[in-house]
């Protein structure tokens, strides 16, 4: 560990703390960003998990807000290797009868896709994609400057309701489906405030920058965010897990990327003991079970759009995703859980040897379970895709206790860093005018524990490295 003293240490090499470390650099600030791992990335390490040659993306995989991040898009990561696959529809949502909604870069050809229900989707987003480009820096904020307070508020009536009352909006199976899928990317019942504003962004998103894959695997928009960072002078550690503070160089301001769980094992003995209690209050949510295959052949979806779609939601109905979510979040595993299915390889053929493929899945499950998910996924598969199996080469599961142990942040398999809810929404780690900061000088969080949240999106990072700027320098 270098033991020179730096203006800056940055904990972690995720999206945020990667964000962090560049935006504290470009302020001409020395900065150094610790790794535990050799791996550097966070949730965009990618690895070949099954057999040689076929390269899967551990955690993050679609990027349809990597695409569209103030930040990110402010860097030149194309010159440093960033490439995007787009697939030809964004994601597909399959029902028992055989149709499929589907979600389009296109808004008029979604709307057209869905029957009776195209002018319901029209009125919900066609003003809020003219919106969302203006509004995406108040969004993704801490707490936003109402610099567009109509399109602000326009945005928010929709998105604070729960998705089980904007569904009204739908009558056709097709179109309550495919609006279930994305509010169930909140990670909670679909009945709970603000399961609206979920949706509605990764919709939105869709329409604005589709939902695409990054060429050779999500690694590679780590790399690229390396690289860009060292092209500017930034140094970076690996290989070393911080245990206390006190390990660290001498720094001005050291920021985490960690969540409140982890802060305080790192940092408990520096912080106040009111903000210790307030961070132990913190909530953290559903997990996950993953399964990663290695495919003799595309899957045999049985509806012909799916076959096309880069991401495909497996849940039937509305109420049927409404319904095994519910059961999840109180503390019971659903024999037909909502699955979130991507397929890759169809669009990057980096990612597999020639003619074969790679897929992911992952359902959502009570924080920590153990147990294995993989039949009960499979079955989901071979519900909208008979035959499934047989295409499958080789496979690798993560439960949720095992995602925690690959990622300490990940605690008890939750993937975004703690509860989104309407409450925690806007208490990300404690309600507080700066969320960024912790009680002790010179220390903050940049996870997505702290506003916006999670996703691959680096606003985070950026924004508590403009908090410690303000402080500090």
């Amino acid at each position: 560990m270098p033991k020179s003293a730096y203006d800056a240490v940055v904990v972690g090499s995720g999206p945020n703390g990667l964000a962090a470390a560049i935006t504290l650099r470009q302020a001409g600030l020395t900065v150094l960003l610790i790794e535990g791992s050799e791996q550097i990335g966070g949730g965009m390490r990618s690895r070949e998990l099954t057999l040689p040659g076929f390269v899967h993306d551990v955690c993050s995989a679609v990027h349809p807000m990597a695409r569209i991040s103030p930040f990110f898009s402010s860097l030149p990561l194309q010159q440093h290797g960033l490439a995007y696959a787009d697939p030809e529809i964004a994601a597909a949502h399959p029902l028992d009868d055989g149709s499929a909604a589907v979600l389009r870069h296109s808004l008029k050809d979604t709307a057209d896709g869905l029957g009776t229900d195209r002018q319901p989707y029209l009125d919900l987003m066609e003003q809020l994609v003219k919106d969302i480009p203006k509004l995406l820096p108040e969004l993704l904020s801490a707490f936003p400057v109402p610099r567009h307070p109509i399109a602000l508020g326009r945005f928010g009536l929709q998105a604070i309701t729960t998705a089980s009352h904007l569904s009204g909006r739908f009558k056709t199976m097709q179109a309550r489906g495919l609006w279930g899928g994305m509010a169930a990317h909140s990670m909670q019942p679909l009945d709970h405030l603000l399961t609206s504003g979920i949706g509605l962004m990764l919709m939105g998103a869709a329409h604005l920058a589709n939902w695409p894959v990054v060429k050779g695997g999500s690694q590679s928009l780590a790399n690229a965010l390396l690289s860009y960072y060292g092209s500017i002078g930034g140094e970076v550690q690996t290989g070393f897990c911080v245990k206390d503070l006190e390990e660290l160089p001498t720094s001005k301001v050291v920021l985490m990327d960690v969540t409140p769980s982890q802060l305080l094992k790192i940092a408990g003995k520096n912080l106040s003991g009111r903000y210790t209690k307030r961070l132990r209050k913190y909530r953290y949510g559903m997990g996950v079970f993953k399964v990663d295959w290695a495919l003799k052949e595309p899957v045999p979806f049985s509806n012909p759009d799916c076959r096309r779609a880069g991401t495909v939601h497996i849940g039937g109905s509305f109420e049927e995703i409404a319904d095994s979510e519910k059961k999840i979040a109180n503390g019971k595993a659903a024999e037909r859980p909502f699955v979130l299915f991507s397929q890759p390889s169809l669009f990057d053929t980096s990612r597999a040897p020639e003619g074969l493929h790679t897929a992911w899945a992952y359902c959502h499950v009570p924080s920590g379970l153990s147990q294995d998910q993989t039949r009960v996924i499979e079955n989901q598969m071979e519900r909208f895709a008979p035959g499934f199996r047989e295409t499958i080469l080789a496979r690798h599961t993560m439960n949720a206790s095992e995602m925690e142990a690959y990622n300490p942040n990940y605690v008890g398999g939750d993937i975004n860093g703690g509860v989104q809810d309407i409450w925690q929404h806007f208490s990300r780690p404690v309600l507080s005018t700066s969320p960024y900061r912790t009680s002790a000088k010179g220390l903050y969080l940049c996870s997505s524990s702290t506003p916006p949240g999670g996703g691959v999106h680096g606003m985070c990072g950026y924004h508590a490295a403009i908090r410690a700027l303000k402080d500090i320098f």
